[in-house]
């Protein structure tokens, strides 16, 4: 009896570790697809934004940009950004496909070379026009890009929030893992930090100023993305949005990135 009951709070023991990171997973993969139903349906957006680069100094250097969204059944979203100002970049845009299970597809247009460049998977950790935004963070938000593990319930703010990591599937990705912060009442990312190859935080961005759009949908008006390890900075600031503009998929062609103005 005494070795029947010892094998079995043997077996327990070690069956309890992956019976518990399975439950986590699967509430970590449950928070993420709430997340994502919960911002479905929006159809098309046009959005103004100023761009605040901030160096480890202080120093700042601001850019307006123009975005064009899509939301697409059954694939990712489609992006389209245009900068204005300043002069050194006015014209240049940037082309975004999203994709849940294949690569995404970038472009990027510089009028001062007057050609479109496409990103390459490898290069898609690096910055987004010099902002300490990567291309990859450009991307939509899509399910089959990482898998998930809920960590802990946890106060953010005035909010409790949900803390999940995601761990990005995709092999040329910057990141080792993100741990992601969302709140409890709306499912909105409060938080997030994400970690380096070497698994070293390298970001953390913060998103404030929620607004409700079409008595759904909440956006963001200013998200922070600090570098933790060379103290740089970058604001996006959205400055006005609008919703079921009449865009269509023609409005995202790659032949759209040198027509743009």
């Amino acid at each position: 009896m005494f070795k029947t009951l010892s094998l079995f709070l043997v077996a327990s023991l070690l069956l309890a570790p992956s019976m518990l990171r399975a439950d986590d997973q699967a509430k970590g993969l449950a928070i993420a697809q709430e997340q994502k139903a919960r911002d479905r349906g929006w159809g098309d957006s046009e959005s103004e934004l100023q761009m605040v680069l901030r160096n480890a100094q202080g120093r700042e250097s601001a850019r307006r940009m123009r975005t064009f969204a899509l939301e697409v059944q059954g694939d990712g979203d489609k992006a389209l950004t245009i900068f204005d100002e300043p002069l050194d970049v006015r014209g240049s845009a940037f082309l975004t496909h999203s994709h849940p299970t294949a690569e995404d597809d970038q472009w990027l247009y510089l009028p001062s070379v007057r050609r479109t460049r496409r990103i390459a998977s490898r290069n898609k950790s690096g910055p987004f026009m010099a902002s300490e935004f990567a291309y990859e963070d450009m991307t939509s938000f899509e399910l089959e890009k990482f898998s998930f593990r809920y960590l802990r319930d946890e106060a953010c703010g005035e909010q409790q929030c949900f803390v999940v990591e995601q761990t990005p599937t995709d092999s040329f990705s910057g990141y080792s893992k993100i741990i992601v912060w969302v709140d409890q009442e709306h499912y909105r990312v409060q938080r997030a930090e994400y970690y380096d190859r070497k698994a070293s935080l390298l970001k953390t961005l913060l998103a404030t100023d929620y607004r409700q759009y079409l008595d759904k949908y909440w956006r963001p008006h200013k998200l922070q993305m600090l570098n933790e390890q060379t103290g740089k900075s970058t604001d996006l600031i959205l400055e006005s949005i609008q919703f079921q503009t009449g865009r269509t998929n023609a409005d995202f062609d790659v032949t759209a990135l040198e027509r743009a103005r």
